[in-house]
């Protein structure tokens, strides 16, 4: 690498990534030279000075002066044009390796681009699920577990829309159990799916805690595979970042996933005709179109905006 170089005008230009390293480390970056593009401080200068290894700062290197070019002798052939070098990323930026897990995310997205898919979103009105939600957050239960054991209990009379398409593409694999995989963002970066298993024969109260306990090995990457990768429906929720609706990725070897946008008062005409305030959310269905269509999607959604908006069985 090359040696640290001092810039000759005495500014500090540093990386994005080198500054948030820096202020983490407690390094001062007035004191470094930079092996960067005109003595621009990298990560990798901040490293080497917290281990006590950084090497002094060359001084600013001084601007050569201009030799005229010598001539071309007549006889000469034109010079061949040397093959275009790659080109390198623009600006200033700092390129930063993926960690393992958005390694793995990436790989999964670009598979998922191989599958044929389908799109269908549905409107629920959720104001007796939010006050059942209201009324059962105080014994433990958690939004994530009552609208998982909502789609759950949808699923059930559904099995079309938890199966998944064959690897070869020739067939479907009807899967036994309803295991709920939620998207759950990790702190430095990627996402990992919890499931939770047999989501329709699970108590709510168990449900909930089965989410705590995951969630928390999750973020300490503590699960086993079969706890982030035996998912036959995922969830994808936005709704507490105030989203209102947005399409996911369907994982691969799945069947479907469903985005949940927050849910939220709306002006709306009322049986009688008069007019009235309910509170909304939109889930959007993305599917596998090789097994599931769009009139199955359809059908599913039927039934959940049933299940959320009649919610008393959940708690049985």
């Amino acid at each position: 690498a090359p040696a640290p170089v001092k810039r000759a005008d005495g500014r500090v230009i540093a990386t994005p990534y080198a500054k948030k390293l820096a202020k983490e480390l407690g390094v001062d970056l007035s004191t470094l030279g930079g092996s960067g593009p005109n003595g621009r401080i990298t990560a990798s200068d901040v490293e080497l000075a917290k281990s006590g290894g950084a090497p002094p700062a060359a001084p600013p290197a001084s601007t050569p002066a201009a030799t005229p070019a010598a001539p071309a002798a007549a006889s000469s052939p034109p010079a061949k044009k040397a093959a275009p070098a790659a080109a390198a990323p623009s600006g200033d930026g700092e390129v930063v390796p993926f960690t393992g897990m958005q390694a793995a995310v990436s790989s999964n997205m670009i598979a998922s681009l191989e599958i044929p898919v389908s799109r269908v979103a549905y409107t629920i009105t959720t104001d007796a699920f939010d006050a059942l939600y209201k009324k059962l957050k105080p014994k433990g239960v958690t939004m994530t577990a009552l609208l998982s054991k909502a789609v759950a209990v949808a699923l059930t009379k559904h099995p079309i829309m938890y199966a998944a398409c064959t690897p070869a593409g020739d067939g479907i694999i009807y899967n036994e159990n309803i295991n709920i995989a939620v998207a759950v963002a990790m702190p430095d970066g990627g996402l990992i799916t919890p499931v939770l298993q047999n989501a329709d024969k699970t108590d709510i109260y168990q449900l909930s805690r089965n989410w705590g306990d995951l969630v928390t090995r999750a973020r300490g990457k503590q699960l086993a595979p079969d706890e982030y990768s035996t998912g036959t429906f995922t969830i994808s929720n936005l709704g507490m970042y105030g989203v209102d609706k947005f399409d996911a990725i369907l994982p691969s070897g799945t069947g479907t996933i469903m985005a949940v946008g927050g849910s939220k008062p709306t002006v709306v005409a009322t049986a009688d005709g008069k007019i009235g305030v309910e509170k909304q959310m939109t889930i959007n269905l993305t599917t596998d179109h090789r097994i599931i269509y769009g009139a199955d999607a359809a059908e599913f959604c039927q039934t959940l905006k049933a299940v959320i908006e009649n919610p008393d069985d959940l708690t049985m």
